[in-house]
């Protein structure tokens, strides 16, 4: 079906860039890779409605995104901005397509801090004949202080009021801070509709397999859209990833880009601190972890170090 194929290319692609980042695809197989994504994880409704979308602008918006965030990076994100400013009224057209405007205006604050970083950092010292110095990658010190100051006058996004103070006692019973209820500002700015290209869904940005082990439902009715459902599987999942790191700042970096990728970074580094392994993390997590501790500052009046486990 032709319409189909085409927009499967509209997010399908970027999920498949990055599956398969070492591997050479031709067009034909890179096509049928994202038909087969699409066919898997968008609807019917989804599909009609984007085939009177922009579909190459999008595409290529979210391709060249998902690419830069799964690199370690912080710096190639800067620039993005008002390319991704720009998709998101296209998006916002239409109802089936809106979870994925809200999901990338989650995430514009991200790409305009990566613009601040890069300003700071003077231009490269080129020599003749000799191709440009790598850029400096910003400390994880340095990304905390400019999150800090970024936030430092921004209100509530509109969805937490209603948000959390019901949800707080849902994260305190399953035995962590009610407080980290607001990494939903950083996941989704605390709007249940958001939808990652990646599959992530919900005010918590939950990916089907985590969802699943976590008890919830992705089919017929995706239950991570569900507020309160959601935030008791977040909170679980952040439970346990605490228990296995020992530290909030691990234990998000590891809710952001996954177990694995943690795990084996503290491996290869010998270490349990995240400020070693900030730096080869993907550029999104590096710069995930200290949003969520400036939003903690911000919103609660609380370091990230300070937290307790309840109970």
């Amino acid at each position: 079906m032709k319409s189909l194929l085409a927009i499967s290319l509209v997010v399908g692609i970027c999920a498949t860039a990055v599956a398969q980042p070492d591997e050479y695809m031709s067009l034909d197989e890179m096509v049928q890779e994202a038909d087969a994504w699409a066919r898997e994880n968008l609807d019917d409704d989804t599909l009609r409605a984007l085939s009177a979308v922009d579909r190459e602008q999008v595409r290529r918006v979210l391709q060249d995104l998902q690419r830069r965030f799964e690199g370690d990076k912080v710096l190639d994100l800067a620039g993005l901005r008002d390319a991704v400013k720009a998709v998101i009224p296209v998006l916002n057209r239409y109802e089936e397509t809106a979870p994925y405007a809200a999901w990338l205006t989650s995430r514009l604050d991200t790409l305009e801090v990566a613009d601040e970083l890069r300003a700071k950092i003077p231009p490269p010292r080129i020599e003749p004949g000799k191709p440009p110095p790598a850029l400096p990658q910003p400390t994880a010190k340095a990304e905390r202080a400019i999150w800090i100051t970024k936030l430092s006058h921004q209100p509530w996004p509109p969805g937490a009021k209603d948000n959390v103070t019901k949800l707080k006692p849902l994260f305190e019973a399953q035995k962590i801070p009610g407080e980290l209820v607001w990494i939903a500002e950083v996941e989704s700015g605390f709007d249940a509709r958001a939808r990652s290209p990646a599959g992530a869904v919900g005010m918590f940005q939950l990916m089907p397999a985590t969802a699943k082990q976590q008890g919830l439902r992705t089919w017929p009715l995706d239950q991570r859209r569900d507020p309160e459902k959601s935030a008791v599987a977040a909170a679980q999942y952040l439970n346990s990833l605490h228990k296995r790191f020992q530290d909030w700042r691990l234990a998000l970096a590891a809710y952001n880009a996954g177990e694995g990728t943690v795990s084996k970074l503290l491996k290869a580094r010998q270490t349990r601190d995240y400020d070693v392994i900030a730096s080869r993390l993907p550029a999104e997590t590096q710069m995930y972890v200290p949003r969520v501790e400036a939003v903690l500052l911000k919103r609660e009046g609380l370091k990230l170090t300070d937290l307790r486990r309840a109970g």
